[in-house]
């Protein structure tokens, strides 16, 4: 394969990861909490719920060894954003901003810490706070797009910890626990500043 041909396979699967995420966030999941009188305490155990069960899920996945451990991270990126998803829906739903939760807020608290450039059109300063504001079309293209190609490097660098298998699991396990709690604090931020 020559250059050319590696690159447009890259934005072809930069394309495609940008695509799944946004028909992940674009399902916004419905939520069992209610809101409480101290969201933030519920939050932060939501938040040590799913980062610990976003490393388990994403260690046991990276245990496959060499080549075989390659197939493994999509599903793991996939089942990451799943359950940071189901996170984010919990605590708008404590701090009671269900109602308002739409596909703009998930990218927003989904990636704010990790791809703040691509997320960065949702949000304006309204006086001491940001809105998240709704997105056309267009820029909603766009800012998967970025993402896309952001996170196809962060899939590289993935797949890469597969080649050590136990320290990898343990490498993408801490990681993945570690990125569950920043997309917690993203939301808490947000929803705290809603209420």
């Amino acid at each position: 394969m020559n250059d050319k041909a590696l690159t447009k396979l890259g934005h072809g699967a930069a394309d495609a990861l940008g695509h799944a995420l946004l028909d992940l966030a674009g399902r916004v999941p419905s939520s069992a909490q209610q809101a409480v009188l101290q969201p933030r305490q519920v939050a932060q155990a939501l938040t040590r719920k799913a980062a610990s069960k976003a490393a388990m899920s994403s260690g046991t996945l990276a245990m496959a060894p060499g080549p075989f451990g390659l197939l493994t991270v999509l599903p793991d990126l996939l089942v990451v954003w799943k359950i940071q998803s189901q996170l984010v829906s919990d605590i708008a739903a404590v701090y009671g901003q269900s109602a308002t939760l739409s596909t703009e807020h998930m990218l927003y608290c989904l990636f704010k810490h990790s791809a703040a450039q691509a997320v960065r059109d949702l949000a304006v300063r309204a006086g001491e706070r940001w809105v998240i504001r709704q997105a056309s079309g267009a820029l909603l293209q766009n800012i998967v797009k970025r993402l896309g190609t952001r996170l196809s490097q962060k899939v590289l660098g993935a797949g890469a910890a597969r080649f050590v298998p136990l320290l990898g699991a343990v490498g993408v396990g801490g990681y993945a626990y570690y990125d569950t709690a920043q997309v917690a604090a993203n939301a808490i931020a947000l929803f705290e500043q809603e209420t």
